[in-house]
C-alpha cells in the first residue's frame, strides 16, 4: 500500500510511523509512506499557507493554493483522499478494514480552524473523525487511522489471527481478558480454566468473557436482547 500524508508538521507523522510495527511494515515493503510538508507549497518568501476566514470569525484557515498544488503532484487515479476532521464520520474497525484494501491513500491533515472548503469539494473522498472531540492537529488523528489500517495489511502482524480474534474482530465483541506468567502474583491468580489445557473449555471461557466485557463496557455493540 502507498500512503501519502500532507501536513504542516511532518515529524508528527514520521516519528511514530517509523517505530515498532509501522517501521517494520515499511522495511518489509508492505507500506510505502511519503510525508509531504505543506509549507513547501506556501505563498511568498515566508511560505504562507493560511489566512483569515471570509465572513469573520476566530483563527486562521488553510488556503486552497498550497493544498491544490501539493495534491496535483501526489494524486494518482487509484488514490482515495481522506481529510481528518471533527466533522467527519466516526472511524471504526470496519472502516479500517475497508481502507486496508485500497492501493493508495492520501491523508490531508488540517490545522488552525480547518481548510478552505473548496479543497474538500474538489479533492476529498471522505472525511474521518476519531470521535466527538477536537485535536490541535489532524496529523495526530491521521497517525491513529494509519496505524489501524496498516496493521491489517498482509504480513504486518506476526500472527495473522491477531486481527481476527481481537476487539471488533469477526465476532464484533471486545476481546476477552489476557493473562501471562506467573500463574499467581501478589495473591492474584490466573483463572484455572486457562491453565487446564482443555482447549474447548478455554474457547468457551473466552467467548463468555468477551460477551461479559462487551456488556459491561460497550453494550451498544450488542443486540438489545443481549444487553
Amino acid at each position: 500500500m502507498r500512503i501519502d500524508v500532507l501536513t504542516l508538521f511532518p515529524e508528527l507523522v514520521t516519528v511514530p510511523m517509523g517505530l515498532s510495527m509501522m517501521g517494520r511494515a515499511q522495511e518489509k515493503g508492505a507500506l510505502d509512506l511519503q510525508v509531504h510538508d505543506l509549507r513547501e507549497h506556501g505563498l511568498g518568501k515566508h511560505r504562507h499557507v493560511d489566512d483569515t476566514p471570509y465572513g469573520g470569525g476566530q483563527g486562521m484557515v488553510i488556503r486552497p493554493e498550497p493544498v491544490f498544488e501539493a495534491l496535483d503532484r501526489i494524486d494518482t487515479p487509484q488514490a482515495r483522499m481522506i481529510y481528518m476532521s471533527p466533522a467527519g464520520r466516526r472511524f471504526d474497525q470496519a472502516t479500517a478494514r475497508r481502507l486496508a484494501a485500497e492501493p493508495h491513500l492520501i491523508f490531508l491533515s488540517g490545522h488552525y480552524e480547518g481548510i478552505d472548503h473548496r479543497i474538500i469539494e474538489h479533492w476529498v473522498d471522505e472525511e474521518i473523525s476519531l470521535g466527538d472531540y477536537v485535536l490541535t492537529n489532524g496529523a495526530i488523528a491521521a497517525v491513529v487511522v494509519m496505524d489501524a489500517i496498516v496493521r491489517l495489511l498482509p504480513g504486518v502482524l506476526g500472527d495473522e489471527m491477531s486481527a481476527v480474534e481481537e476487539s471488533f474482530g469477526e465476532s464484533g465483541l471486545l476481546e476477552a481478558p489476557q493473562y501471562t506468567k506467573p500463574a499467581e502474583y501478589r495473591g492474584l491468580k490466573v483463572p484455572d480454566t486457562l491453565l487446564s489445557g482443555n482447549h474447548a473449555k478455554i474457547a468457551a471461557w473466552r467467548a463468555e468473557q468477551a460477551l461479559e466485557r462487551t456488556r459491561a463496557n460497550r453494550p451498544d455493540l450488542l443486540p438489545p436482547s443481549s444487553r
